[in-house]
C-alpha cells in the first residue's frame, strides 16, 4: 500500500506540474461565480441609457456572449480627469528620476460574463472588471483577479481594478452605438479630510503594505462603442462618476476615458469626401514625388507594410531644411508636444511613430492599376516611453492620428488624411496629410525601406513644418515578397572612398608579405557569382562587442558593435535562389583567370554600423559606403551619420547632405582566414572626421578593437580541432597509464626501494586525476562566459558523435590514471607497514612524510604569495573585476581574481609533481633509486607537452563557442 501511495503522490505532482503554463503559474480556471444582485439599482441609475436603447436583435454571435467579449474588451486605453479637480487616486513619484520614462493614465475594460438568464427586449446583464492606473514602465495587459477588488501603490505605479455589473444595449446616436452601463464595486484610497493635500498619507514610509482604503459601491461606468468604426467615428468614449455626494471622503471628479476599437472590429471605408480633401487630385504631388524616386508598386503592399510596422517604430527625421521661426520648426508636426519633445529643439532626437490597426481593402481597379483602401492609427511616441508600451497603447488623444486613404499601383503612393485625437462625424479635426511610400533604390543617403511625410492640408495656415518619417533598412528583413521587387543599390561615394584606400594602404614591404602569406574573406570561385557574394556578405558582417585600441590603463566602457552589410557588388541584402529569380544568375566570374587584377579584388561595398556604448551618442548610427580589398581584408569607407543636432545648426550646415553629415572616415581592417593559430582573429575599425576641430560637428577619432571573430567556414574546423586536442590527450593519458605502469612493474623487483616513494608526490597526481571524476567533465573543460559566447554549444559539436566517443575514452583514461595511482599509492603504504614490523624499536628508518608536506605546503603557499603580489602589481591601475564561467547547472559563477590565481596555481602544483620526492629524498637521505628513469620522465613530458601546445597554438582558438575545449593537463 505504501507503494501505491507514493505512486499516486508521484502521479499528483506530475498532473500540477503539467498543468502549468509557461511563465510557472496554475492555469487560471474560471472559478469566480457572477453574482447579479444589483439589477435594480443598475436599472435605476442606468435609466437614461435605456431610454434611448433599440431592440436587441440577436446578430451572429453576440447573445451568447463572445461577440460581446471580444470586441467590447479593450486594453491600455487612455483615462483623464479635470485638473485641479478631485483626484481618483495618488501617485507616488519621489524616487523616480527626472530621466524616467513619460508618465501615463491606462486603463483596460475586460468583459467577464454575459448572462442569458437576465436577457430582455433591450439589455442583457454583464459582469466585467476594468483596472485603471498611473504608471511608468508597465501596462496593463493581464486581467486582474475578479474574487475582489483591489487598490495598489509604490513609487513609480498607482493601479486601481473595479468589479463591475450591468447592462449591455444598443442605440442609434451618433449614427448607431453599443452601450455598457455598468455599477462598479471598489477600494479606493481614502483622502486626508483635515488636509489641504488630499494625500499626505503618501508622503510617508511604509503606506505600500497598508494604504488607507474605503470601500465604494456607488460607482458609474458608461462605454460608448461605435457599431460601425469609420473614420470619424472609431473610439470607445467613457465616463465613470461617483454617485456619491462630494462631501463624501469616496467622491471623485468624472474620469473620462478614450480607446480605440482595433482590427478586431471590422472598419468601414466611407469617408471618401473627407480623403478627398487630401488626395484629390491623387496621386499628391509632394517632394518626394517629384524626386522621381523608384518606389513599389506591387501586388504586396498592404502586406509589406504590415510586416514591416508591427511591432516596429518609425524614426522622425529632423526639421532640416525648414526655415522659419522655433515654435513652427521644432513643432512635431500635428501631434501634441511635451516637454521632452520640445527639448529635441526640432532635432526629434529618440522621438517615433508606431504604425496601429493597420486595415486593407482591395477594390476594383482604377485606371489600370490595383486600389486599395488602407486605414490605420499613427502614434507619437515621446523619448522615454517605452516603445513596447506604446505598441500596445489605444487610447486616441493629441498624439494619435486616425488615418484613411487610398493606395493605386499606378504610382506606389499611400495617400492618407489624417486626424487629430478624436474627432466629430463631420471630421472637422481632420487636417493632416498623409504620403507614405516603400522604396525600391537605396543609397548611402536613403537607407529607408518606409518613409513618407505629414503635412497640413490648408496650406495657407501652416501651423507645423512637413513632419518626415522614416524605417531603416535591415538586410535581414529582405527575404520576403519585398524583397523580390528588383531592390538596387545605388553608389555615389566610391570616388572618395578611393581617396581613403590610398591615404591609409601606403605601399611598403609590411603589405606586400601581407598580401602574398596572409589570406582574407573574399569572393569563391567554386561558387555562382551572387551566391558568392552573399557568402562574402556573411563574413564580413560583425556582431560583436568592442574595446578602445589601445587599451587604456583605466577600465573603460564595453561598446556594442552591429555593422550589417546592406548591398556588395551588384547584390543587395542577400541571395536566395528561390527568392531572387528576378536577377539573372551570373556564371563563376573568375573562374578561368588564374590571377586576379588589382580592379577585380576592389568591390563596392555599403554597410549600416551601429554602435552602442560609444562616448560620443551621435556616432550611434553609421551609414557607410566604399571599398572592400580582398588583398588585405580592409574596408576604406566614406561615412555618413545622422548627427540629430536642433533644427537650426542643421540649416545653418551649408555642409550637410539631406540632413546627414557625410565628412566621415571609417576604415575596417578584418582578421585573415588563414593562420589564425598565430595572428589572434580580431577585427580593427577606425572612425575619424574630416571636419576642423573648431566645427561644431567634429568628433574626436575613434579606435575599436573587437573581440575573437570567427567566420563562416573556419566554424567547421573547430570540429576538426577539438577532435585534434582529444587525440592528443588520448595519447598523453595513455603515455601516463604507461609511466605509472611501468613503475608498478619497477617496485616489483625492487621492493626495497618502494617504501622510499613519496606519498605526497603520489596524491598529488592523484587529486589532478580525481577532480574530474568528483565535479565532473566541467572542471576540465571550465567553460568562459565571454560577451560573443552563445549559452549553449553549437548544434554540430552536440550532434558529433566521434566527438563524444573522445570525449568517453577520455574519461574512462582519467579512471585508470587514477587507479592505477591509488595501487601505487597503496604498494608504497603496504611496504612501509611491513618495514616497521620489521623494525619496531627503529621507527625512525620508516620514511616519515610529515616534514616533506610540511616543506611542500610552505614553499608553495609562498609562491602563491608571490604569485598574487606579481599579478596585484600588474592590475593596480585598474579595478579588480571576477572571472566568469558557466557551470554544469547552466548557471553564470563568478571567480575572485585571488580564486583565479589559486585555481591556476593549483595547476602549477601538478607540474611540480617531483618536488615533493626531491624534498624526501634530502630529508631521508637514500641510496637507492625508488622511481625509474621511464616514470619521472615520462609524466615530465606529459605535464610539458600542454604548455608546448598551448604555446604554439592561436591565442583564442575558439572565439565562437561558448566553451573551451582545452587540452587538458592529464
Amino acid at each position: 500500500m505504501k507503494i501505491v501511495g507514493f505512486l499516486m503522490l508521484l502521479c499528483i505532482s506530475f498532473t500540477n506540474s503539467y498543468f502549468m503554463d509557461r511563465d510557472l503559474q496554475p492555469i487560471n480556471e474560471n472559478t469566480v461565480t457572477y453574482k447579479y444582485d444589483r439589477i435594480d439599482e443598475v436599472k435605476r441609475e442606468c435609466a437614461f441609457v435605456l431610454d434611448s436603447a433599440l431592440e436587441l436583435k440577436p446578430g451572429y454571435n453576440r447573445m451568447n456572449g463572445i461577440g460581446i467579449k471580444k470586441e467590447l474588451s479593450f486594453i491600455n486605453g487612455d483615462w483623464w480627469q479635470e485638473a485641479n479637480g478631485v483626484s481618483l487616486m495618488p501617485f507616488d513619484g519621489r524616487d523616480v528620476p527626472n530621466n524616467s520614462s513619460t508618465r501615463l493614465n491606462l486603463v483596460s475594460f475586460w468583459v467577464s460574463d454575459v448572462d442569458r438568464s437576465h436577457l430582455s427586449e433591450k439589455s442583457v446583464s454583464v459582469s466585467g472588471i476594468v483596472q485603471m492606473g498611473i504608471t511608468l514602465e508597465d501596462s496593463f495587459v493581464q486581467k486582474p483577479y475578479e474574487g475582489s477588488p483591489r487598490f495598489d501603490i509604490w513609487p513609480g505605479q498607482s493601479q486601481l481594478s473595479v468589479l463591475l455589473q450591468g447592462i449591455y444595449t444598443e442605440s442609434q446616436d451618433n449614427g448607431g452605438e453599443r452601450v455598457l452601463c455598468l455599477l462598479g464595486n471598489a477600494m479606493l484610497p481614502s483622502r486626508d479630510p483635515g488636509s489641504t493635500d488630499h494625500w499626505e498619507w503618501v508622503k510617508g514610509f511604509g503606506y505600500a503594505n497598508e494604504p488607507p482604503l474605503l470601500q465604494d459601491d456607488q460607482i458609474l461606468l458608461v462605454l460608448r462603442y461605435p457599431k460601425t468604426p469609420t473614420l470619424t467615428n472609431r473610439a470607445i468614449r467613457g465616463s465613470m462618476r461617483s454617485l456619491n455626494p462630494k462631501s463624501n471622503l469616496k467622491y471623485f471628479d468624472e474620469v473620462q476615458i478614450s480607446s480605440g476599437l482595433g482590427t478586431s472590429a471590422k472598419y468601414e471605408f466611407s469617408s471618401d469626401k473627407i480623403v478627398s480633401k487630401a488626395c484629390s487630385p491623387y496621386p499628391y504631388k509632394d517632394n518626394l514625388m517629384k524626386g522621381g524616386i523608384d518606389i513599389y508598386k506591387g501586388l504586396y503592399f498592404c502586406l509589406i507594410l504590415k510586416q514591416f510596422t508591427q511591432g516596429e517604430a518609425m524614426i522622425v527625421v529632423p526639421n532640416w531644411r525648414c526655415n522659419g521661426n522655433d515654435d513652427f520648426c521644432s513643432k512635431l508636426g500635428p501631434f501634441g508636444s511635451d516637454k521632452e519633445i520640445k527639448a529635441t529643439n526640432g532635432s526629434f532626437k529618440d522621438v517615433k511613430l508606431v504604425l496601429q490597426d493597420v486595415q486593407c481593402e482591395k477594390e476594383l481597379s482604377r485606371n489600370n492599376g490595383d486600389f486599395s483602401r488602407v486605414s490605420a492609427v499613427f502614434r507619437a511616441v515621446s523619448p522615454s516611453e517605452k516603445q513596447f508600451h506604446a505598441a500596445q497603447r489605444t487610447g486616441l488623444n493629441n498624439m494619435t492620428l486616425s488615418a484613411d486613404g487610398v493606395w493605386n499601383s499606378s504610382s506606389g503612393q499611400l495617400c492618407m488624411v489624417g486626424c487629430l485625437g478624436i474627432v466629430d462625424v463631420q471630421g472637422n479635426g481632420c487636417k493632416s496629410r498623409i504620403c507614405l511610400y516603400l522604396p525600391l533604390l537605396f543609397s548611402i543617403k536613403q537607407r529607408s525601406i518606409i518613409m513618407g511625410t505629414i503635412s497640413s492640408i490648408d496650406e495657407s495656415a501652416r501651423s507645423y513644418f512637413p513632419l518626415s518619417f522614416e524605417k531603416l533598412v535591415r538586410p535581414a528583413e529582405m527575404w520576403d515578397q519585398y524583397a523580390t521587387a528588383n531592390l538596387s543599390y545605388s553608389y555615389s561615394k566610391i570616388d572618395s572612398a578611393g581617396a581613403v584606400l590610398e591615404k591609409n594602404e601606403p605601399f611598403n614591404v609590411g603589405t606586400v608579405i601581407k598580401k602574398s602569406l596572409l589570406k582574407f574573406p573574399k569572393l569563391e570561385d567554386t561558387q555562382a557569382f551572387l551566391f558568392s557574394l552573399s557568402l562574402l556578405s556573411e563574413d564580413l558582417t560583425l556582431h560583436s562587442s568592442a574595446f578602445p585600441d589601445p587599451i587604456p590603463k583605466s577600465r573603460s566602457s564595453r561598446t556594442n558593435i552591429q555593422m550589417e552589410i546592406v548591398s556588395l557588388g551588384p547584390l543587395f541584402g542577400r541571395y536566395w535562389s528561390s527568392g531572387n529569380g528576378t536577377i539573372s544568375e551570373e556564371g563563376t566570374p573568375y573562374h578561368s583567370k588564374t590571377e586576379y587584377t588589382e580592379k577585380q579584388l576592389l568591390l563596392n561595398v555599403s554597410a549600416q554600423l551601429t554602435l552602442t556604448g560609444t562616448p560620443d551618442n551621435n556616432i550611434s548610427v553609421l551609414f557607410l559606403e566604399g571599398l572592400y580589398d580582398q588583398h588585405v581584408g580592409q574596408m576604406y569607407l566614406i561615412g555618413c551619420r545622422d548627427v540629430r543636432a536642433s533644427w537650426r545648426i542643421l540649416h545653418d550646415s551649408m555642409d550637410l547632405e539631406d540632413g546627414l553629415d557625410c565628412l566621415v572616415e571609417v576604415v575596417v581592417t578584418y582578421p585573415p582566414t588563414t593562420s589564425r593559430w598565430l595572428v589572434s582573429p580580431t577585427a580593427r575599425i577606425s572612425i575619424s572626421s574630416q571636419r576642423t576641430e573648431d566645427d561644431p560637428l567634429y568628433f574626436s577619432p575613434i579606435k575599436l578593437k573587437t573581440f575573437p571573430l570567427m567566420y563562416r567556414k573556419q566554424r567547421e574546423d573547430i570540429l576538426s580541432r577539438r577532435g585534434v586536442e582529444g587525440i592528443l590527450r588520448i595519447l598523453t593519458l595513455s603515455l601516463a597509464i604507461s609511466c605509472i605502469l611501468s613503475q608498478l612493474f619497477y617496485i616489483r623487483e625492487n621492493l626495497d626501494s618502494v617504501p622510499y616513494v613519496s606519498l605526497v608526490m603520489l596524491s598529488v597526481q592523484a587529486l589532478g586525476y580525481s577532480l574530474p571524476l568528483i565535479t565532473g567533465a566541467e572542471a576540465i573543460f571550465k567553460r568562459m562566459e565571454t560577451p560573443e559566447s552563445y549559452e549553449s554549444p553549437s548544434y554540430d559539436l552536440q550532434k558529433s558523435q566521434w566527438l563524444q566517443v573522445i570525449d568517453y575514452t577520455v574519461k574512462l583514461l582519467v579512471l585508470v590514471s587514477f587507479s592505477l595511482t591509488l595501487r601505487l599509492c597503496q604498494k608504497v603504504w603496504k611496504s612501509r607497514v611491513r618495514l616497521l614490523t620489521r623494525a619496531p624499536l627503529e621507527p625512525h628508518r620508516v620514511p616519515s612524510e610529515k616534514r616533506v608536506l610540511l616543506v611542500t605546503s610552505t614553499i608553495h603557499v609562498i609562491g602563491y604569495v608571490i604569485v598574487l603580489v606579481i599579478h596585484s602589481m600588474k592590475t593596480s591601475q585598474r579595478p579588480l573585476h571576477g572571472e566568469r564561467f558557466v557551470d554544469s547547472t547552466r548557471n553564470s559563477q563568478t571567480l575572485r581574481e585571488w580564486e583565479t590565481e589559486l585555481v591556476e596555481y593549483v595547476g602549477l602544483i601538478q607540474d611540480f609533481f617531483l618536488l615533493p620526492q626531491i624534498i624526501g629524498n634530502l630529508i631521508w637521505q637514500i641510496h637507492c633509486k625508488p622511481l625509474r628513469k621511464l616514470y619521472f620522465i615520462g609524466i615530465t613530458v606529459v605535464r610539458l607537452l600542454p604548455h608546448i601546445y598551448d604555446y604554439m597554438r592561436s591565442p583564442i582558438p575558439n572565439s565562437y563557442f561558448s566553451e573551451e575545449y582545452e587540452f587538458v593537463n592529464p
